[in-house]
């Protein structure tokens, strides 16, 4: 009786030691909190203690109650305006202190091997202009970069292994290349500091990132029952929910201005459901961190060769199916890729392009920045003369279309008997339309461009963003 009173005093004491005030890895030495709002705090303490946030920025302190049964607590803390470095100091009685905080803009960032491709490129794929940027990378520019890694899990987690890192070669190096250009481009145009945290495997399939509620209400059909046995025969980066319950779950609701997403090239084959998916994604994710306008940005896959065919179209009809997202999606934008891929690389080396063309759509539309021809120009209409040529008008087109005087291939021209045939489009004169002419379509009855796995896009805008795939049949 004795030895069993003794051993549950140990015991006793032993969860007591332990539930000393704990939060995820996501928050950790030199992160970067959201400025100017109420940013989420959480983690465990002994249960029922009284835990209090003070942060060195204000003289105020924030308090909670741990939860009586499992110790979870929960807060938010007003966060200033653009600065730091900070402390953040949270106890229950023993002091957690997190020193080297910044505060500013940041940014969840997603997807599958293009958004994962690091800055120092894959082995034989270089991202161009990698070198110049990791040797120059400095400490002192107050770009802050969180990689979790990577964990699949059949049941939602509330931690992961990541830590927030500075400004360093190593650490850019390592760094998503998507994300760490589009970090730089909007630290340079509002001179404040940006944080990065990001969420990415290889391969990855959008079901893969989404919970099982959500899914249960996009795909209905979709058997789930693998998640109660833990038991699945495909990889982990296709497999429905494992992503989300093991890296988005656990960093979820660190306070984020918005989010950016590369993915699509693993649901190629499924691209009719593409768009009404990436909606509900969207959907989840803005409830997830309870902000209905959170911006989304992402970015269309770009060409190659799918399918092993340059000439099959479930490339294009995946990005035609992203295309179609961004009109279902609020506070949403997309950068275009259609002039950058590679026909035999899946991962194109101009990731500096494509955080450029993510950032200037954030620049924008998120900070209303005066950004000229941010947006990629879109199709708009089609209107077929008697001459048999058709002219092209196009949305988001004030800085103009390129190339000009010169004719311009990767159109296709179909007459009622629904066979395409190659067909030229040339600028014309104002350069907002482009006249579309097939000698060997009289009568023509749809047009499509670039509307390929692979077709090297040369229609840009201006401010040189790629105009996209496009159809005005649905054959």
């Amino acid at each position: 009786m004795k030895k069993a009173l003794f051993s549950a005093i140990l015991l006793a004491a032993a969860l007591l030691a332990d539930a000393k005030v704990k939060m995820p890895a996501v928050f950790s030495d030199n992160m970067v909190l959201q400025r100017e709002t109420q940013a989420a705090l959480w983690g465990t303490a002994t249960p029922g203690a009284k835990v209090t946030v003070k942060a060195s920025w204000t003289k105020s302190t924030v308090s909670t109650t741990a939860s009586s049964e499992d110790g979870k607590w929960f807060l938010r803390v007003q966060t200033p305006q653009a600065g730091g470095p900070y402390t953040i100091t949270v106890s229950d009685g023993d002091k957690l202190t997190f020193s080297n905080v910044l505060i500013g803009e940041v940014w969840f960032c997603s997807g599958q091997s293009n958004m994962e491709m690091p800055v120092k490129g894959y082995p034989g794929q270089p991202v161009a202009g990698a070198s110049d940027v990791i040797y120059s990378a400095r400490r002192s520019t107050p770009i802050r970069m969180c990689t979790v890694k990577r964990n699949a899990s059949y049941k939602e987690v509330d931690d992961c292994h990541a830590e927030w890192q500075e400004n360093v070669p190593e650490a850019v190096a390592n760094t998503s290349a998507t994300a760490y250009f589009f970090a730089q481009h909007i630290q340079s145009a509002l001179d404040i500091p940006v944080g990065l945290l990001i969420s990415d495997w290889g391969g990855a399939t959008l079901e893969s990132w989404m919970s099982r509620e959500a899914l249960e209400k996009a795909l209905p059909d979709l058997d789930l029952s693998f998640l109660a046995t833990g038991k699945s025969k495909d990889t982990p980066q296709h497999t429905p929910c494992l992503l989300f319950n093991g890296m988005v779950k656990p960093v979820a609701p660190y306070t984020v201005k918005g989010w950016i997403w590369y993915q699509g090239e693993s649901n190629v084959m499924r691209a009719e459901q593409y768009a009404s998916l990436q909606a509900a994604y969207a959907g989840m994710m803005r409830e997830l961190w309870g902000n209905p306008e959170m911006p989304f940005y992402f970015v269309q896959i770009a060409p190659f060769l799918y399918q092993g065919n340059a000439d099959k179209q479930g490339g294009a009809r995946l990005m035609e199916a992203q295309e179609k997202s961004l009109d279902m999606i609020p506070f949403s934008g997309m950068a275009t890729t259609a002039d950058i891929g590679e026909e035999h690389c899946i991962h194109p080396p101009y990731k500096k392009e494509v955080g450029r063309r993510l950032a200037m759509v954030a620049l924008k539309q998120t900070y209303g920045l005066p950004v000229w021809g941010a947006e990629a120009p879109r199709f708009d209409k089609a209107e077929y003369q008697e001459d048999g040529k058709i002219l092209l008008s196009f949305k988001n087109n004030d800085s103009g279309l390129g190339p000009v005087n010169e004719d311009i291939p990767g159109f296709e021209v179909a007459g009622e008997d629904k066979v395409f045939h190659p067909a030229t489009g040339r600028v014309q004169k104002g350069y907002q339309t482009i006249l579309v002419s097939c000698p060997e379509v009289s009568k023509p009855v749809a047009v499509r461009y670039a509307f390929r796995n692979y077709n090297h896009g040369l229609v840009r805008s201006g401010n040189s963003i790629a105009l996209g795939p496009f159809r005005t049949d649905d054959w």
